[in-house]
């Protein structure tokens, strides 16, 4: 097989020629599209296709020895894929960039732009997703045999934009002009089934089986994109399902006058992945969610089923040369899926079934928000996947039996560890069932595990400890340093060589230059630049100009009380009241820039987008205000916008309440670009601050411990009668300062912070907060002093790479060796 990525990654005239040859050849035959004042579109759709075409025989050897030669295959299940855009990743993973360019200045263009026409992929929301796209390509990187399984969403989570300083959703339809990067694999399609009900029968042998009757099937279509490795020959899959009707068209009943009739199954198939996370308010919502994580689960291990039985012709090795990972509680359904599938479709035992299934999966966790942790009421379950739901009930029978022999006579321990909560509306724990059904099961975080181990899952620790471990998240640098930080790059690979970008431990070796003068000086000017670049960005999406002089100051996550952009909004409240009153000496001017989405149902964190959005109108009007703050909400947050957000910041917020962030990989993408981190001892700072050194982290707020002792003894009211700083912000708040036409909009937030139960104790930490960032205004007066610790941070950031993670993924929990590099 020709190797078609060694060939085209020399760079030369040939290879210029037959790249500039293939793109003409996709323009005028592909896309029958003239030469002549060509679209910026059609040459993107041009040069992705060529782009994919370089891929293919890397991609098809690939597949091939994943296929001949004998080892563990990991399956990563995973109700979301971020993985923004394809152009570039493949372009520099192909090692393809001056050849990229040069064809394109033929045609008046540049990569950057060709690559803007790209719609960033709709597959996530937040950083479960981005994780999930960052673990998939260190998995190519590394060259281990793990394919994607996801679902192709026709709409993204939304597009945002905001009205009146509201949070505005728009249908996110990125597959309005197809994907170029995707091929259907229409010979895969699986068969979902849904309602109906189980049949006992005996087959000709008198044994006793069972079966799913009279259902209601949907069609699992795949779609293949190709995830490369880093310049090493490597290509690895992600499968996405579409869901089709069975029928697409009934002929008689249009006919008959029925036109909607007609189309009726093909429209009720589609729903399930026609939008990413439905708003499940409503039953049907619920149901229709539940629908998308059954049909995930099922269409994939059908899928690898039938690829296994093919191949082996029965399943007598199956459990031990396969490991499906979950991604979080959603596709807990595998685990009584599987079980069906080996029982009623393949003859096997519950003993049998069991063995292998529980040898197969493993789960990761992360959340620690009990309200987050996904339960399904036994009603629908059952309605919609009757047989599923007898093999919980079963499965949950025999797990507490287990139970009772641990802890005898413990009622109260059989209620607490059950599968399946008891009460007037019994639910089914679906993150139970996926720790009962996995051989591993991993927080994201040192202090998140413990949490898990202490708390959460603790009465679970205690029966099957050797299950629990722990693998930090990473991110991959590839994306988030090389791509996005091009000048950035430069200068690293001039000053350490550029094995980093292989390897991220290498990056380590940068840490001397710290207390270099010269190249202290060199790391501002390019931190210059992107801040440049990011004001441009910011001031073309918002109109808002951010003068480069200032302090980058930056929070962009999801939207959640949690996360606490409230907290974020009070500081910068503070810093308005003392500009307003003239107390300005030693203060730094600061731009402070926040973007995330709020789910469309979750009004109180789009109560805080307006809040941020009000006081954004006031300050930003105010010309006491214009040298020293500037505050903007960057609407629809994404990969793309991430990519331009990074480089240019200076300050990293992760300021989420201690014990509620599970890891956060934000934190990590800052740090790897020299930002610094203000944060509290949650998630992944505190593995941050100790690679970086406490002195080069700004640490404030109670600790996850702390958190627990103040409850229950609270009084968020008598913290603000006894800070005067506190007060002001308050009296702002309170008095309509940013709401003069809106009377009364914001007291529910008001009432939240002034409430004793506030679970995200925002007063608590808001005078520890202030105190820091006065420490933050202080450090930043000193160029050197800031761009010292900026260095450090960088050089202390190896241990953040997905590469680490996924190689501890591969070897203590897969079992699973890299791929050789040739089939031979």
């Amino acid at each position: 097989m020709t190797n078609m990525l060694t060939s085209s990654s020399t760079p030369g005239t040939s290879i210029l020629s037959t790249m500039d040859d293939e793109l003409r050849r996709h323009l005028q035959i592909t896309l029958a599209h003239c030469n002549e004042q060509t679209d910026p579109e059609y040459i993107y759709r041009a040069l992705a296709i060529t782009i994919r075409d370089r891929l293919v025989n890397n991609w098809l050897d690939t597949q091939c020895r994943c296929s001949h030669i004998p080892q563990k295959h990991v399956y990563y299940l995973s109700l979301e894929f971020l993985i923004g855009r394809s152009l570039v990743n493949a372009v520099n993973n192909l090692d393809l960039q001056d050849q990229a360019r040069d064809i394109l200045l033929q045609y008046g263009t540049t990569l950057e732009e060709i690559a803007e026409q790209e719609q960033d992929a709709g597959l996530g929301n937040g950083g479960l997703g981005r994780l999930a796209a960052c673990f998939l390509d260190s998995c190519a990187n590394l060259r281990l045999p793990v394919t994607g399984y996801g679902i192709r969403y026709e709409y993204g989570m939304f597009h945002q934009h905001i009205e009146g300083g509201r949070q505005i959703e728009d249908p996110d339809h990125w597959l309005r002009d197809g994907n170029p990067w995707e091929i259907v694999r229409k010979e895969d399609t699986r068969r979902v089934k849904f309602y109906g009900r189980s049949e006992l029968y005996y087959d000709s042998e008198g044994v006793h089986h069972c079966r799913w009757v009279d259902t209601a099937d949907v069609l699992a279509v795949p779609f293949d994109m190709p995830i490369p490795g880093f310049r090493n020959n490597t290509v690895n899959t992600l499968r996405l399902w579409k869901a089709s009707a069975t029928d697409a068209f009934d002929l008689n009943e249009f006919n008959a006058g029925g036109y909607s009739e007609a189309v009726a199954a093909k429209n009720t198939a589609e729903q399930i992945t026609m939008v990413l996370y439905p708003n499940d308010a409503s039953e049907n919502g619920k149901e229709l969610r539940l629908k998308q994580q059954y049909f995930l689960v099922s269409a994939s291990l059908q899928d690898v089923l039938a690829d296994w039985i093919q191949k082996h012709g029965d399943l007598s090795d199956f459990g031990s040369q396969n490991c499906f990972q979950l991604n979080d509680t959603h596709p807990a359904c595998a685990v009584p899926e599987l079980m069906r599938l080996l029982m009623d479709e393949h003859g096997m035992s519950w003993k049998e079934a069991w063995e292998v299934t529980t040898h197969c999966m493993a789960y990761t966790n992360h959340t620690l928000l009990p309200e987050a942790l996904e339960r399904w009421s036994v009603s629908l379950f059952g309605r919609l996947l009757p047989r599923l739901t007898e093999i919980i009930f079963e499965i949950n029978r025999r797990f507490l039996k287990e139970v009772a022999e641990k802890w005898p006579n413990d009622p109260e321990m059989l209620r607490a560890m059950s599968i399946v909560e008891e009460g007037d509306a019994p639910q089914i724990r679906m993150a139970y069932l996926a720790i009962v059904g996995s051989f591993s099961v991993n927080g994201v975080a040192a202090l998140h595990t413990e949490l898990l181990k202490s708390g959460l899952f603790a009465k679970f620790n205690d029966m099957w400890p050797s299950k629990f471990n722990n693998k930090t998240n990473g991110v991959t640098q590839r994306r988030w340093l090389s791509h996005c930080n091009s000048k950035l790059r430069e200068l690293l690979n001039e000053t350490i060589g550029d094995e980093w970008e292989y390897n991220l431990e290498h990056i380590a070796s940068l840490q001397p230059y710290a207390d270099d003068a010269k190249f202290r000086a060199q790391w501002r000017e390019v931190k210059l630049t992107n801040k440049r670049l990011l004001s441009n960005y910011i001031e073309k999406n918002t109109g808002v100009v951010f003068p480069v002089d200032f302090l980058f100051d930056v929070q962009v996550k999801r939207i959640h009380e949690y996360k606490r952009q409230l907290l974020n909004v009070l500081h910068v409240i503070h810093l308005y009241d003392r500009i307003s009153r003239g107390d300005v000496v030693g203060m730094v001017p600061r731009c402070v820039l926040i973007g995330g989405k709020a789910a469309p149902g979750y009004h109180v964190a789009k109560l805080i987008v307006k809040l941020i959005n009000n006081v954004a109108q006031v300050i930003n009007s105010d010309p006491k205000a214009d040298s020293l703050l500037k505050l903007m909400f960057f609407p629809n947050y994404r990969v793309s916008a991430m990519e331009v957000i990074c480089p240019g910041t200076e300050l990293s917020e992760q300021i989420s309440t201690a014990g509620k962030e599970a890891s956060g990989t934000g934190n990590m993408k800052f740090m790897m670009n020299g930002a610094l981190t203000i944060g509290t001892l949650d998630g992944a700072n505190i593995e941050i601050r100790e690679k970086a050194g406490a002195e080069n982290f700004f640490l404030f707020g109670l600790n996850a411990s702390e958190v627990q002792q103040l409850r229950g003894s609270y009084d968020p009211n008598a913290i603000i009668a006894g800070d005067v700083d506190i007060r002001r912000i308050m009296e702002s708040l309170e008095s309509g300062r940013f709401n003069a036409n809106e009377p009364g909009i914001f007291d529910i937030l008001i009432g939240g912070l002034r409430n004793p139960y506030d679970q995200w104790l925002t007063i608590a930490d808001l005078r520890s907060f202030i105190d820091a960032q006065a420490r933050v205004a202080e450090a930043y007066l000193d160029p050197e002093h800031w761009s010292r610790m900026s260095i450090i941070n960088t050089a202390s950031s190896g241990w953040f790479s997905s590469d680490r993670t996924i190689h501890q993924y591969a070897t203590e929990i897969w079992k699973a060796h890299p791929l050789v590099c040739s089939i031979g």
